[in-house]
């Protein structure tokens, strides 16, 4: 426990790896047995002026005592001021206080946190997430490192296939890795490696679903759909995946009413080559007024799933259904 530093801020919005920073100091201090004490403060007690007084308080511990601290970016900076700076400007010794931000938009650690960190003699770790035009690049830096090679269409592939998160890219590059030195083969990852073996993720399967409304197939549209709700998806994420594929059906086929190429559209979406393919044609042979209706439908199927419009006497006979009914209706009306 020599090595750790009296104070560490970890925060951004990458909540993953916030998580893991987190679950890694905590494992490494338990693993130290009698040489080291954790304490996890939340709640009241993990407030700034909470902090401030289990620095404070008289500790019959023996060796390095650990203080982890979830919630920061709730924090104020009024208080980190009169509260907690004054505290970590005399540090016990032996004593390390480990604070964890999970920021988003606003809420974020208050500058006074960092600053009372770096007075401590601590350690700030930013943990964000990367842009998502960064994804296909942090990808082959991350396959690198994991000793396989992705070129640029195999890891646009990846973020496409598996989604934007960057811990399930991760993973999913990990086991590719692992699969890689099991079966002896080349360490170059293909993108048909990759729409073979990397897991899809919710966004793919929902947008799977989308494109069988698109095609207008009633039958697959309907086993989709029940195959999604089986893996455990709401209906109101799908909802809006589903919409947002609809509605880029819709300006795809816009688009080529107007005379754009094929080949000019493909190059333009942010899927598998061969996915890419398959979605054009299939809205190719989609009328686009068909496709606004779709885009109504849905948005008359979240209303009912929500129970109806205020007003009942403007209120759908279907707001009264079991979801999974109301979903079912939409979708036979937006393939019929």
């Amino acid at each position: 426990m020599a090595d750790l530093k009296p104070a560490y801020l970890i925060h951004g919005d990458d909540h993953g790896a916030v998580a893991e920073r987190r679950a890694g100091l905590k494992a490494l201090a338990e693993q130290q047995g009698d040489a080291a004490s954790v304490e996890v403060l939340d709640g009241e007690a993990g407030t700034p002026a909470g902090v401030a007084l289990a620095l404070s308080a008289m500790t019959f511990a023996i060796g390095r005592r650990v203080i982890v601290v979830d919630g920061v970016e709730r924090w104020k900076q009024a208080e980190v001021e009169q509260q907690l700076k004054p505290a970590m400007g005399e540090m016990p010794p032996e004593t390390t206080v480990a604070l964890f931000a999970r920021e988003e938009n606003r809420s974020k650690a208050p500058a006074a946190v960092h600053d009372a960190v770096k007075r401590a003699g601590g350690q700030i770790v930013p943990q964000a997430t990367v842009k998502p035009w960064e994804l296909g690049k942090w990808a082959r830096a991350q396959a690198t490192r994991l000793g396989i090679s992705l070129d640029a269409a195999a890891a646009n592939a990846l973020v496409a296939q598996v989604g934007g998160r960057q811990q399930r890219l991760l993973r999913e590059l990990e086991k590719l890795a692992l699969e890689v030195e099991i079966e002896g083969e080349t360490q170059l990852v293909s993108v048909e490696d990759i729409e073979s073996r990397a897991a899809h993720s919710a966004e793919w399967r929902s947008f799977a679903l989308a494109d069988t409304l698109v095609g207008g197939d009633t039958a697959q549209a309907t086993l989709t759909y029940l195959r999604v709700r089986r893996q455990g998806e709401r209906l109101a994420g799908l909802t809006y995946l589903m919409a947002q594929r609809v509605r880029e059906a819709l300006i795809i086929a816009l688009r080529l009413q107007a005379g754009e190429s094929v080949a000019d559209v493909r190059r333009g979406l942010r899927m598998p080559p061969r996915a890419a393919e398959r979605f054009v044609a299939d809205v190719a042979k989609a009328d686009p007024d068909r496709l606004r209706r779709a885009l109504g439908a849905l948005a008359d199927m979240e209303l009912d799933s929500r129970g109806g419009a205020a007003i009942s006497s403007s209120r759908s006979p279907y707001a009264t259904l079991n979801e999974d009914t109301i979903a079912l209706h939409a979708i036979e009306m937006i393939t019929d």
